[in-house]
């Protein structure tokens, strides 16, 4: 019942993360599945973010159970992408309108610091959006505000469950690298749009070839997703063929970390690696 069969990517995903979790949690820490898991925490945001786009299965019921379980594994509510995401940064394209675009904090910048603190600074003007939406599901459709608020009350009977178990295994295990991929999961946003061009119906978005798409699921093509939001992840490799050679040539990287390590850090030392911007318009 699965839309696509490359989701069997995901779900190996989603599998494989509690069984890690439930491994070490038993047998103690090993350094090599704790960097596993914390790669797999990235994946369940990617997942997540898919899954918000096109539900993976054709079957209602079987999309509401993954979406728990995602928000399970994630630590947060999955909910949040439909009015944070969808609702807002897809409708606005990064634009002046878009609540948490990069150059809303501080002006149009791209660092380290920027990096490091933008999942920080986006959650106060994210919250009001999450609240509205539940607002407006409580009158509207009460069934999926209830869907929305098991998503609350499952996470914290996990959490809850838990730490009377283990506070010190809890904390290691499950909080820590739910933290992890929650703060890669906003700071994408970063990495994909800061020294963009938010005013361009093109050059608003980075995009990123290398391992991270096989890895990650396609999150590096970021044009082709906005310009075909619904489009399953794994039509984008085709779809971004035909934006390629009309985006700015400064907004299409070769890989993800060479550009974090040329940028972020090199960038730190010698300006001519920092990135420059591409806005043809005032940030407010």
């Amino acid at each position: 019942m699965l839309r696509n069969r490359r989701d069997v990517q995901s779900l190996a995903y989603l599998l494989a993360a509690p069984l890690l979790v439930a491994w070490q949690w038993q047998h103690g820490f090993s350094l090599p599945l704790y960097l596993l898991l914390l790669f797999l925490t990235l994946g369940i945001g990617v997942i997540n973010h898919n899954h918000s786009h096109l539900p993976m299965w054709r079957h209602r019921g079987l999309n509401r159970l993954t979406t728990l379980w995602v928000s399970l594994l994630q630590g947060h509510p999955a909910f949040v992408f439909h009015p944070a995401h969808v609702a807002n940064h897809h409708r606005y394209h990064h634009g002046e309108q878009d609540v948490a675009r990069t150059y809303r904090f501080g002006g149009d910048h791209n660092h380290l610091l920027g990096y490091l603190l933008h999942p920080v600074v986006v959650i106060p003007v994210l919250y009001p959006l999450f609240w509205h939406y539940l607002g407006r599901l409580q009158h509207r459709r009460p069934a999926l505000w209830r869907a929305c608020l098991l998503q609350y009350g499952w996470l914290l009977l996990l959490w809850g469950v838990l730490l009377w178990l283990s506070p010190g295994k809890t904390l290691l295990y499950v909080l820590l690298p739910q933290l992890h991929g929650l703060h890669w999961l906003l700071a994408t946003n970063y990495l994909q749009h800061a020294h963009a061009d938010g005013h361009s119906p093109l050059n608003f978005a980075r995009n990123f070839d290398g391992l991270i798409n096989p890895l990650l699921l396609n999150i590096g093509l970021h044009t082709s997703h906005h310009r075909h939001p619904k489009a399953h992840w794994s039509q984008l490799t085709h779809l971004q063929q035909q934006y390629r050679d009309q985006i700015d040539p400064r907004l299409n990287e070769r890989g993800l970390l060479p550009y974090m390590f040329r940028v972020y850090l090199l960038g730190l030392i010698w300006p001519r690696y920092r990135s420059q911007s591409l806005m043809t318009f005032t940030p407010h």
